[in-house]
């Protein structure tokens, strides 16, 4: 599996990659050849007439061989890593492309963590596999049976000592190698969970100073370290059997030969300058099956890492566009409509349980409830993240599931809570790679109530953000993720409690900006503060995945015993306009 995943990405530099592998066959037979020109010097040249000039040519001879060996090799080396690095670039594109492709449901099953880890550690030893596999791939085990075969036309019987190491040589790669892989799955696991650790621990490590659990925090990932260290100890004491029992095996031969060499000579049975090729042969043997074992131990890690990436590109897309067929089109006054929909995250409980609201175009949705109650699952239903288990879901009277995923993408404009900025300007970060005029990136910014803190800031709109944007306060930040929402005019504008940072002022103002640019957009807002719903066209009332009341802000105090309770908590009667 693991291999022919692999070769999947080889394929378009297989041209390349015979060449490769034919001039580093070249330069393989010319360093197979030295040993026996040496033999030759020794053993022919020099007893039958010693002239000088005839061991020069001869010496000559093999410096050229030696330099066009090496040219061979580089060139080949060059060759293997171009073709490393270029499909390990396809297999990091396509797992990214996949990545970002993934259903919620998937994200979940892979996790965060893992995926970060399968798109940099695992492509790095897949990396690392096919670059070794064609530098020593055609290398090693041509200085192997070459080296073997030139032995037994030297000497058929100092031959005989190597062929009776090969089996238990092989036998000992075969056992070691079987265990690693799996040994090596367990280090990608634990990968995994130091992975998680460092993300969460970076995530709030504002936090963790702040409530002075730095120790805590330590002894945590000293534990998933701990875990770590312990597989790839495991792992590493077991590969690192191999090049030990080799060597020994190897020197043992190479002991053997030279005590039956030295006395095949005394016996005149053979000849000093065999001996000595021979035992440059031994050693060239010996080489080629560490090398063997190096590719052995490279693939037991990358056939582990190419298993984890090909799970994730291989996994099927379950969040496929369906036939109209299936959910013909409704014809309804409703823009978004749930219709009895039922869902649950992980098919046991309900998260959201038979809901049933309808918004009209340019109306405004308020969703109000506590901690766990539904109200990011609505959204992640409504753009498809998941699926409904039971119901449906349908924009202008389609299912949202007939959709295809760019058409529905493009109708929303979203900003989240805990959503993300990246290291570059502000203007960059509002246009978000869209094709947007500095009028637009202005226009949303105003709506946004940005614009005045971005003017004076030293840079303008020109100011670099740091990463996340921890160079600029909460409130801040969720402005600049409110302008990026609305800059482009969306037919449906999400803000997921992204104004919890703003000042009631500030959130006055937004919210009037909204109602007066924002007229062609449907809006859901999603808050814990009633007065940033109020104003909704409809206010839904969440608790435990369930709508417990449903109506305008002046209708749910009356009606609705839960949301009555939140606005005199937070308001105290003084409801605020």
């Amino acid at each position: 599996m693991s291999v022919k995943f692999i070769f999947r990405y080889l394929k378009p530099y297989k041209t390349r990659m015979v060449v490769g592998f034919l001039i580093k066959a070249v330069g393989t037979f010319i360093e197979l050849a030295l040993p026996f020109i040496l033999s030759y010097i020794l053993d022919t040249v020099i007893p039958e007439n010693g002239k000088i000039i005839n061991i020069v040519l001869w010496g000559i001879a093999m410096i050229i061989c030696a330099l066009i060996a090496l040219i061979c090799n580089v060139i080949a080396n060059r060759m293997a890593a171009y073709t490393a690095r270029m499909s390990a670039e396809r297999i990091r594109c396509e797992l990214f492309e996949r990545i970002m492709n993934l259903s919620g449901r998937q994200t979940d099953r892979f996790t965060l963590p893992s995926l970060e880890s399968r798109i940099t550690t695992d492509t790095y030893n897949v990396h690392n596999f096919t670059g070794m596999m064609q530098r020593l791939g055609v290398r090693a085990p041509l200085l192997l049976l070459g080296g073997i075969a030139v032995s037994l036309i030297l000497d058929p019987f100092l031959a005989l000592v190597m062929l009776g190491l090969m089996p238990v040589v092989f036998v000992v790669i075969y056992l070691v190698s079987h265990k690693g892989i799996p040994l090596y799955s367990k280090v990608q696991s634990s990968v995994d969970g130091m992975i998680r650790v460092v993300r969460e621990d970076s995530a709030g490590i504002r936090v963790i100073k702040a409530l002075s659990k730095t120790d805590y925090e330590r002894r945590r990932y000293d534990k998933v370290n701990k875990k770590l260290v312990k597989n790839e100890t495991k792992a590493g004491l077991t590969m690192g059997i191999v090049n030990p029992a080799l060597n020994l095996l190897m020197n043992l031969g190479v002991v053997f030969v030279v005590l039956i060499g030295a006395y095949r000579v005394m016996g005149l049975k053979t000849e000093p300058g065999k001996i000595i090729a021979f035992t440059q042969y031994f050693t060239m043997i010996s080489m080629a099956l560490i090398s063997i074992t190096r590719i052995f131990i490279m693939y037991t890690k990358s056939s582990a890492s190419a298993k984890r990436i090909a799970e994730v590109i291989d996994s099927p897309a379950d969040l496929t566009v369906k036939d109209e067929n299936e959910f013909p089109f409704v014809k309804e006054d409703g823009y978004i409509v749930f219709d009895d929909v039922t869902f649950s995250y992980n098919g046991k409980t309900d998260n959201i349980s038979h809901m049933s609201f309808s918004l009209p175009k340019g109306g405004s949705l308020g969703i109000i409830g506590h901690t766990g109650s539904g109200k990011t699952t609505i959204l992640n239903l409504l753009m498809r993240f998941y699926d409904v288990d039971s119901g449906a879901v349908r924009i202008a009277g389609k299912d949202v599931r007939t959709y295809a995923d760019d058409d529905l993408r493009k109708l929303f404009g979203v900003a989240m809570q805990n959503d993300f900025l990246y290291a570059d300007t502000i203007e960059e970060n509002i246009k978000f790679g869209r094709d947007l005029t500095r009028e637009q990136v202005e226009r949303a910014a105003k709506i946004a109530q940005a614009h005045d803190f971005i003017s004076a800031l030293p840079d303008g709109y020109e100011q670099s953000l740091s990463q996340k944007g921890v160079n600029v306060s909460g409130g801040q930040k969720q402005r600049l993720l409110i302008a990026r929402a609305v800059a482009k005019d969306p037919d449906i504008l999400i803000l997921d409690d992204s104004s919890s940072a703003l000042d009631f002022k500030t959130d006055l103002m937004l919210r009037k900006a909204l109602k007066e640019n924002m007229t062609s957009s449907t809006q859901i807002i999603v808050a814990q503060r009633v007065s940033s719903v109020q104003s909704c066209d409809l206010i839904i009332v969440l608790e435990d995945g369930k709508i417990t009341g449903m109506g305008k802000h002046e209708e749910l105090l009356f009606s609705c015993p839960a949301y009555s309770e939140i606005a005199e908590s937070q308001m105290g009667g003084a409801f605020l306009d």
